[in-house]
């Protein structure tokens, strides 16, 4: 059999290609099957099969059959796998009926190939093996070394990044006309635009009313979700020796991405979702140096990974990244439905790696809020602010000291703790307890510690018990002691329990007893074995703090 396939080779005009039909291969999934063909015409002679061809209609007789979705990597010959339309049409219903053509009549005479959906599975061949074709990634504004750093969590996905020639920024703001996208169009999954711009390319396959199917495997495969989409231009076909691509850019909106599952991805013309704004800013000496807009999609899964990029980027843009260095991050991350936005303020400093360490840190309050299980919670502003500075700024917590070895309850202690840095900087910094009237006989702990020991400690809750409500999700993360201090917990060797986070230390036997019983049964009530008394700050003066050390000191009656 032969038939006809159409894709974009240039630019936006949609070309022929000639299909031969080899066979099938059956079951190459869970009641999953492939139409096997041969692709010819055009340049696919000198590229054979292209990344950004997924997607691409293939009629035989004027019947639409499916969409060219795998092919085999190193191949001599333009070999393709056909995913059936019948599979793609499952995804999700038109959105209003069309009177013709039917689903039916859109499929091949062989009915009987896969109905069902599931994930994508390689059909082997020897030592070769047939795979989705992978979709390209178009990244503009971005560094290098970003698509190094993050290839792999990228190639993971199915996606390839590519160095786009133009930034999203030049994607028309306003919504185009639906009529220019038709099967065998290119367009583009936008996961962000602006200075900084992400999308993925591949083909549309058919078109129904405003209800659109493309790409003819998955794009991430999450199911249900909303990214907007922008019709593309080709600029130029980048022959490969492993697989070519298609270098493309996006140009104007065209609609919503609202299904992205295994076999297809489907979405409406003409509906725009709403993005999340992104500002960054990188500033040195309080002088803004490098500004940055940008919108990405909203996604729990997806929008923690944009950040991240986006910010170690603009990290590796404007400042060094070998060498001694010090960056404070400040700003705001606002969510809808939350009673306050996430206030970040934190302070890295490194020999190598900053950027990295910065992105990494930035986007980790964002992932553990929006994938905590409260769909009302999303993303609504991003605001971040990273101020450099060309040296290490750390010191180290080297050693703490008491004035007295032994106290009786009302006594006062000073603690003493020695804060050492570079070049032998050193500085000693002091902070009184008083022990309280009635205190009990015994030992008394003192742990001087850096943030992150300290919120190991008092936030061991989260592993035993979910937040009930957004206030107390956003209350831990806002909880988060902050790098630039050291902290004194005062602690004893005593049963110590915490209720949804507020701490109960030493209570009265038989209110112990009933939350040790609690504890294993009800959710939000936790134990330890240190009961904390009470904690102090020690301000870093604008440096990091690290380490911990622990001393004691005895309680005579």
């Amino acid at each position: 059999m032969h038939g006809v396939g159409r894709t974009v080779f240039s630019g936006s005009q949609i070309s022929d290609f000639d299909v031969e039909i080899l066979g099938v291969l059956e079951n190459v999934g869970p009641k999953e099957s492939l139409i096997i063909a041969r692709l010819s015409g055009g340049p696919l002679e000198h590229t054979g099969v292209m990344q950004g061809m997924s997607g691409s209609p293939v009629y035989i007789d004027g019947k639409l059959i499916g969409a060219v979705a795998m092919a085999f990597p190193f191949s001599k010959d333009p070999i393709a796998g056909i995913r059936p339309i019948e599979d793609m049409l499952q995804v999700a219903p038109p959105v209003t009926p069309q009177p013709a053509p039917s689903h039916r009549q859109l499929a091949l005479a062989e009915r009987d190939l896969t109905r069902g959906i599931s994930r994508p599975q390689s059909a082997m061949a020897g030592d070769a093996r047939m795979v989705n074709i992978a979709t390209p990634v178009s990244f503009g504004g971005f560094t290098a070394a970003t698509l190094d750093a993050f290839a792999p969590q990228l190639r993971a996905l199915g996606l390839e990044p590519r160095q786009g020639i133009s930034a999203g920024s030049e994607t028309k703001p306003t919504m185009g006309n639906p009529a220019d996208v038709k099967p065998g169009s290119m367009i583009s999954v936008q996961l962000m635009a602006g200075d900084m711009g992400m999308g993925a390319d591949g083909t549309v396959t058919y078109v129904d009313g405003s209800h659109l199917y493309a790409f003819g495997h998955r794009f991430l495969d999450v199911g249900a979700t909303s990214l907007p989409f922008a019709r593309a231009d080709v600029i130029t076909l980048m022959p490969n020796v492993n697989t070519s691509f298609k270098l493309s850019t996006a140009r104007e909106w065209m609609g919503s991405i609202s299904q992205d599952r295994s076999t297809a991805i489907s979405g409406e013309l003409g509906v725009r979702p709403p993005m999340v704004p992104m500002s960054l800013a990188v500033t040195r000496s309080s002088k803004a140096v490098e500004k940055y807009q940008m919108q990405m999609v909203n996604d729990p899964l997806l929008s923690p990974l944009l950040l991240q990029m986006a910010v170690f980027s603009v990290i590796d843009r404007t400042e060094r990244t070998m060498g001694a260095a010090t960056l404070r991050v400040t700003g705001e991350l606002d969510f809808q439905n939350a009673p306050a936005p996430v206030r970040l303020d934190n302070l890295y400093s490194a020999d190598n790696g900053t950027a990295a360490q910065v992105s990494l840190n930035t986007a980790i309050p964002a992932a553990y809020i929006l994938q905590s299980g409260f769909n009302s919670v999303k993303l609504s502003k991003v605001s971040i602010n990273v101020e450099a500075f060309d040296e290490k700024r750390q010191f180290n917590i080297d050693g703490v000291t008491l004035s007295k070895r032994q106290v009786h309850p009302g006594d006062k202690l000073q603690i003493a703790v020695l804060l050492t840095g570079e070049n032998g900087a050193e500085t000693t910094r002091t902070v009184d307890y008083q022990v309280p009237i009635g205190a009990q006989p015994g030992q008394l702990y003192f742990t001087v510690s850096d943030a992150s020991v300290a919120n190991l400690i008092d936030f061991r809750q989260i592993l035993q018990a979910s937040p009930r409500s957004p206030r107390q999700l956003i209350d831990i993360v806002n909880e988060l002691h902050p790098n630039t201090k050291a902290y004194v917990r005062v602690w004893r060797a005593d049963p110590a329990f915490q209720l949804e986070g507020t701490d109960l230390p030493a209570p009265p036997p038989s209110i112990a007893l009933v939350l040790d019983g609690a504890a294993t049964n009800l959710q939000g009530v936790t134990s330890s074995r240190n009961s904390k008394l009470a904690e102090m700050e020690i301000d870093g003066a604008g440096v990091v703090i690290s380490g911990s050390k622990t001393v004691q000191v005895e309680v005579k009656e």
